[in-house]
């Protein structure tokens, strides 16, 4: 056979094919966060939860017949880092939705660049309530807002732990500060002002002037604003300069590394945080959780807010018949999605209509449980 005639022969069977439809082309869905760096364990998480659920669809026949395909994005918390990680997501890899960001300081300025290019957006943790307040059409969190959980910070510390002296710590960054504020307001309507208020810098490890300062005022609460990273050191040098007062922080801190960066459980023993239900404890969830650990994981902190994050994305991929980021947003607004943390709604701003944000605590172990 000619090599013309063969030529014609292979582009008539690819026509023929693509006409058929047998070849399809991939769902991209990007998968953002801090992949590397001093938040890696949040980027791990999240990355787990999203490759087992799309692991999971392309078993049973992925979106509309076409398989997904995950594409990462690493900001390493960094908004500047953030932008140009979403740029490249739209313009090379082509991306028809993301989950993420991860840190609500890189989804507010990412948001806008996905809204404009009509690309859907599932923040599995960014919780500052910006996010969803802009009138983005295509923005969803899978996770509650800073002003939901500082109301279940501030009646804890108030009702529960009856504190008179609340200090209150943030790290200077969109979702530390945010939550600490809300927190703050909390309090406020609780009749509580807080003896000291301030900031510290991500990255540093030394807070012991900071501590000094705060043991001066023998506070109740030490409530912290911020991720695991500052959070270990911090709760350690105020364990170690004498300081008993109760340390209370968010769902910045919902990874086993907190231990790790305390020094160890001795100093995160009965530390409290904020953090949604324990999904691991819902049984819509428990064939998915048996399958991570059967892996030898443990789908701790965000690892099931991406999976049904990504689950959430196929049900209105699939239900509207392609990718359209407009059409799928407008989906994902007016019907329940079942997933491995039950079934979940959004309203119209792509906030979920139910928060449950509950109250852990660590234990000797050097694990977390639902209080």
């Amino acid at each position: 056979m000619s090599g013309k005639a063969n030529t014609f022969l292979v582009s008539a069977t690819l026509a023929a094919t693509l006409v058929s439809g047998v070849v399809r082309a991939d769902v991209v869905i990007g998968v953002a966060g801090p992949m590397s760096g001093t938040y890696a364990a949040y980027g791990d998480q999240v990355w787990k939860g999203a490759s087992a659920a799309a692991e999971a669809i392309n078993a049973t026949g992925g979106i509309n017949g076409e398989k997904i395909r995950l594409v990462k994005g690493d900001d390493a918390c960094d908004p500047k880092q953030a932008v140009a990680v979403a740029n490249r997501l739209i313009e090379s890899d082509k991306v028809s939705a993301v989950v993420g960001h991860f840190c609500s300081s890189s989804v507010i300025p990412t948001n806008e660049i996905y809204a404009d290019a009509g690309v859907v957006t599932i923040s599995p943790a960014a919780t500052n309530p910006q996010v969803t307040e802009r009138g983005l059409v295509t923005v969803f969190r899978n996770c509650g807002r800073d002003d939901q959980q500082g109301i279940v910070a501030g009646d804890y510390i108030a009702d529960v732990l009856k504190a008179k002296k609340v200090v209150l710590i943030h790290d200077k960054d969109t979702y530390g500060q945010g939550l600490a504020d809300a927190t703050k307001l909390e309090l406020k309507k609780k009749g509580i002002k807080e003896v000291l208020y301030e900031g510290l810098t991500r990255g540093e490890k030394d807070f012991n002037a900071l501590v000094t300062k705060i043991r001066a005022l023998n506070p109740d609460v030490v409530y912290f604003g911020g991720l695991h990273p500052e959070a270990g050191p911090l709760v350690r040098q105020l364990r170690e300069q004498g300081v008993t007062a109760k340390f209370i922080s968010g769902d910045g801190i919902v990874t086993d590394e907190l231990v790790s960066a305390a020094g160890g459980a001795q100093y995160t023993n009965g530390v409290l945080m904020t953090f949604g239900a324990d999904p691991r404890n819902n049984p819509a969830g428990k064939a998915v959780i048996d399958k991570f650990r059967a892996n030898g994981y443990e789908p701790e902190g965000y690892t099931l807010y991406a999976y049904t994050s990504v689950q959430a994305l196929a049900a209105a991929f699939s239900a509207t018949k392609g990718t359209d980021g407009v059409k799928a947003a407008q989906w994902l607004k007016s019907h329940p999605v079942p997933t491995a943390m039950g079934n979940k709604e959004w309203d119209s701003k792509g906030d979920l209509k139910v928060s449950d944000y509950v109250m852990y605590q660590w234990g000797p172990d050097g694990k977390y449980k639902q209080l």
